[in-house]
């Protein structure tokens, strides 16, 4: 089923005051889009109640596990953390943004969760994890990456970086770029993730200057 929501217009609270009604946030949005609304019990049967053997991984906002839908697709499930005023934030900024590009070396965001005070997305699953795993992992020597994969894993980067930089769509300041943000599909094709931090570009500025940010 697909729900269309709404991109986000000029929001006249502050986003503490709001974090416990998301459906009043979204009803804020300005330019529709088509983003599939899951339920909390079909995520959580997805991954086996959340099963730690279905975790991948673990940011600062929260976890992200591997979850299989009924119709057999896979899925990656980030799930922020309830108690985070900042995971409300990364949770709005990264569907505002996410949802206004699109790009082979960008992650693809399928949907989210906002049933009661959960705050989910689901991003299509890329199957080589990320760069630092492959490079730094346990299992680092199974994926063998040569200097022409590593170049043209850099190279994409790069792609990615520059569309979101000067792409049609809104100009975007990542501000967390590192390995970990890096994920590889099954052709090591590299897709940027992660853009709980990012900043738009205001319209007709070709230069702007943010608060220290991202990783240490």
């Amino acid at each position: 089923m697909i729900f269309n929501l709404c991109c986000f217009g000029v929001r006249k609270k502050p986003l503490g005051d709001l974090a416990g009604n998301f459906f009043l946030l979204f009803s804020e949005f300005s330019t529709e889009k088509n983003l599939r609304l899951f339920s909390y019990n079909e995520l959580r049967s997805a991954t086996n109640n959340f099963c730690l053997s279905n975790k991948i991984g673990r940011g600062g906002f929260g976890s992200v596990y591997k979850g299989v839908l009924k119709n057999g697709t896979l899925i990656a499930i980030k799930v922020l953390s309830a108690q985070s005023k900042q995971g409300v934030n990364e949770f709005l900024t990264e569907i505002d943004v996410i949802t206004n590009v699109s790009h082979p070396n960008l992650v693809r965001l399928l949907g989210c969760c906002v049933q009661d005070m959960n705050r989910i997305l689901v991003y299509e699953y890329v199957e080589n994890k990320s760069l630092d795993h492959a490079l730094l992992g346990l299992n680092s020597e199974k994926y063998k990456l040569n200097w022409d994969t590593r170049t043209a894993i850099c190279v994409g980067i790069a792609k990615g970086l520059a569309y979101l930089h000067e792409g049609d769509g809104p100009q975007i300041v990542h501000r967390d770029i590192k390995a970990s943000n890096i994920l590889l599909d099954k052709n090591f094709l590299p897709k940027i993730g992660d853009f709980g931090l990012a900043k738009l570009f205001p319209d007709n500025v070709s230069h702007i200057v943010t608060q220290v940010a991202g990783t240490t």
